[in-house]
């Protein structure tokens, strides 16, 4: 390790020393807002429906383009689109909306509550529906444009015109519709339409044995009581269950998922013929999945295809079977049984028949099938695991192909029969955002968005990505930004930015290494800026993430500290003044780091904090630590109230009132704490914000970081 901290100060001394000043503008608080100083993007660019030729609006108008060498052109301007409006007795709109193509013909939009059709060849428009004011969670149906919706904690669809309530039994703890287990596994939704459209499966979710948690609206005259439904690890959980509604008999049956009742339903599947229905199941200690397939007309069971179990640590199914198109009896099954998330084909009789990726590195996310079901495209860290890149499976011949090439972090849409790409990417090496028409083989057909730094008008803080040795010797990726006018001779402050925990990477090749505007604004502010993701974050295999495992904040506190310790190593590092800061899990590592390593940092900010882990939620809390009662031990390390007296250094709090995800009991508790071993801690509310602070509040919270970090850093 010293030969690398010679080595990067060797380069570091080459890099600056001879450097003059900036004259470039530093960045503000205003300019992190300003959307002016991000990538650039194609609003709106997609396919057209089963074509090769893409679509987007500019300057208002609806553009076309195709993968030959034809010119682009007005497909539609923004006078014809609102002259169809008003002859359809449709209010004029002022910008052209967001668009679903139903076919090569044909869009669909939203205008207010109502669903609208725009047919290009005659330019007519067609209402579909209107939703009522109060209606949520609108799902439509691709080919009817029929579409289910909630209001309340009831479920309703609207189908040729006509409005359907299907239950009638929401509220009290019962709640359909939506979705469950506070989305995880994957979850995001509480509807799924049959492949046809003639069904409709949902979740119902009974959360009436769950014990209701107290959260204060100040912003009403009283300020009013808002209650929800919050499992806490340990106690009792939500029941669900799956009903399918049928739109031709207007009836309702429940899928007989069996007992236990707080089992987690997760991934729900619709076969391709639509008469089954199928299930991840997951038991309460999510360490035994089953694949479970159901009668969509009886709701019967009818076989569990397969098992997975895992009783060290933990199973997580994410995502659901796959079904090749044109072969309803074979699946693919994403998995990290074997170490990493990876491939798998099945059939429905549960039999696995081939592998279809391999190797240390991880399949991020299917992108799906081209329209012959000849290839299967997915995003994969193959290359490395600070990238993204896209790839293809020969079904047929069960061969691997890589499709992107630039170096960097790549999001693909690809068109319907698989042969293009519209490939838009980003890195560390002043892409910053660059959208090409690409083939099969990567080659750029076309380049429709050519790369501009966004930046280009500020001083520039140079980023540098690295790696560092755990304590075991597995490799650790931190990212170090240095303010602009850097001068190794000089000593420097420490931001140091955390979050730690399970299914984030905050380091990857992309556009400033993924730091974003505020940790580039607290360089110019004159910090260095310091990240690493330690042991337990994401897309590093299963053994990086699970080592964590019953023991929260214990092996990750470990990796930074190697970071750490890397720092002090730095001439230029003024190791007396070494600030953290975090939110949520990162939160919780901010006080964890102070408690654990006293006299290492001056300042600490700890947003939305866990502070113990008995008050956090059952899906989330009892994967990585089981309950309190099986692992009593484990709590009690992680719990930052059985460390206040170890806490040196000034600490703020910062949490919103309404936050539902990290309780505000958490901080308040430890305030409590913090009193009864005569610690200072400071605390800031953001009234009327829960998990984050977002919106025109969030520069008032990027200020508060700066001065509190100014001030006693």
């Amino acid at each position: 390790m010293r030969r690398h901290h010679v080595l990067t100060f060797a380069l570091l001394m080459a890099a600056f020393c001879c450097l003059p000043l900036t004259a470039q503008r530093l960045l503000t608080l205003k300019d992190i807002s300003d959307r002016s100083n991000y990538p650039a993007q194609i609003r709106g660019l997609q396919w057209i429906a089963e074509t090769n030729r893409y679509a987007w609006p500019e300057q208002n108008d609806l553009m076309v383009g195709e993968t030959g060498r034809r010119a682009d052109e007005v497909l539609l301007s923004f006078n014809r689109f609102n002259q169809s409006l008003r002859e359809a007795d449709v209010p004029r709109m002022r910008r052209f909306p967001n668009i679903v193509w139903v076919n090569e013909h044909v869009f669909r939009f939203n205008h207010g509550h109502k669903l609208l059709t725009y047919d290009l060849r005659n330019h007519t428009v067609t209402r579909v529906h209107s939703l009522p004011d109060e209606a949520d969670n609108a799902t439509v149906e691709p080919s009817s444009l029929a579409t289910a919706y909630t209001i309340g904690d009831d479920l309703y669809v609207v189908s040729d015109g006509e409005h359907t309530q299907i239950t009638h039994d929401g509220g009290n703890g019962i709640v359909n519709g939506k979705y469950v287990h506070r989305k995880e596994f994957g979850i995001k939704e509480g509807i799924f339409w049959s492949p046809e459209g003639n069904l409709i499966a949902f979740y119902r979710n009974d959360e009436s044995m769950v014990t209701t948690y107290p959260l204060v609206d100040i912003r009403q005259r009283p300020a009013q009581l808002k209650e929800i439904r919050y499992p806490m690890a340990g106690m009792a959980s939500e029941e669900v269950t799956v009903g399918v509604y049928d739109l031709r008999s207007g009836k309702t049956i429940f899928l007989k998922t069996g007992e236990p009742k707080d089992q987690y339903l997760t991934n729900i599947t619709w076969s391709p013929d639509e008469k089954s229905i199928y299930i991840a199941v997951l038991n309460r200690e999510q360490n035994h999945m089953k694949l479970n397939r159901y009668s969509a007309v009886t709701g019967e069971f009818e076989a569990t295809l397969f098992e997975e179990e895992n009783r060290s640590f933990y199973v997580e199914p994410m995502n659901g079977p796959l079904f090749l198109p044109g072969n309803p009896n074979r699946f693919v099954w994403q998995s990290q049984r074997n170490g990493w998330n990876h491939l798998y084909l099945y059939n429905t009789d549960g039999e696995r028949l081939t592998r279809y990726t391999s190797g240390d590195w991880v399949v991020k996310e299917v992108v799906g099938f081209d329209q012959r079901g000849s290839n299967l495209f997915f995003y994969a860290t193959e290359a490395s695991p600070l990238e993204t890149h896209l790839y293809r499976i020969d079904i047929r011949r069960e061969r691997m192909h890589r499709v992107t090439t630039q170096k960097g972090t790549h999001q693909v849409m690809p068109s319907a029969d698989g042969r293009f790409f519209i490939d838009r990417y980003s890195n560390a090496d002043r892409i910053a955002s660059r959208i090409n028409l690409i083939g099969q083989n990567g080659r750029i057909v076309k380049t429709l968005l050519e790369n501009k730094d966004p930046l280009e008008d500020f001083a520039r803080a140079k980023t540098i990505i690295d790696t560092l040795s755990a304590e075991d010797g597995t490799t650790l990726y931190y990212r170090m930004i240095l303010p602009p006018d850097f001068d190794p001779n000089e000593k420097y402050p420490v931001f140091l930015h955390v979050y730690g925990g399970p299914h984030v990477q905050l380091i990857t090749d992309s556009w400033l290494g993924r730091a974003g505007l505020f940790l580039n604004y607290m360089a110019h502010q004159g910090y260095i800026v310091f990240t690493l993701d330690n042991r337990g974050t994401a897309n590093r295999g299963f053994a990086f993430e699970n080592v964590i495992h019953k023991k929260l904040g214990t092996i990750e506190a470990q990796d930074q500290m190697r970071g750490v310790e890397y720092l002090h190593s730095l001439p230029y590092v003024d190791k007396d003044r070494i600030g953290i800061y975090g939110w949520s899990y990162g939160g919780f590592m901010a006080i964890n780091m102070m408690q654990r390593y006293p006299g290492y940092f001056k300042v600490g900010i700890a947003g939305g904090p866990v502070t113990d882990w008995k008050y956090y939620e059952v899906m989330y809390g009892e994967r990585y630590m089981q309950t309190p009662e099986k692992n009593p031990m484990g709590y009690r390390n992680a719990s930052l109230l059985n460390g206040v007296e170890d806490l040196e250094g000034r600490l703020l709090i910062i949490h919103g009132d309404m936050d539902d995800v990290v309780v505000l009991q958490h901080s308040l508790d430890y305030l409590k704490e913090a009193v009864a071993k005569d610690k200072l801690v400071d605390l800031f509310i953001y009234p009327g914000h829960e998990h984050n602070v977002r919106g025109s509040d969030r520069e008032h919270l990027h200020m508060m970081i700066r001065e509190y970090m100014k001030q006693h850093l």
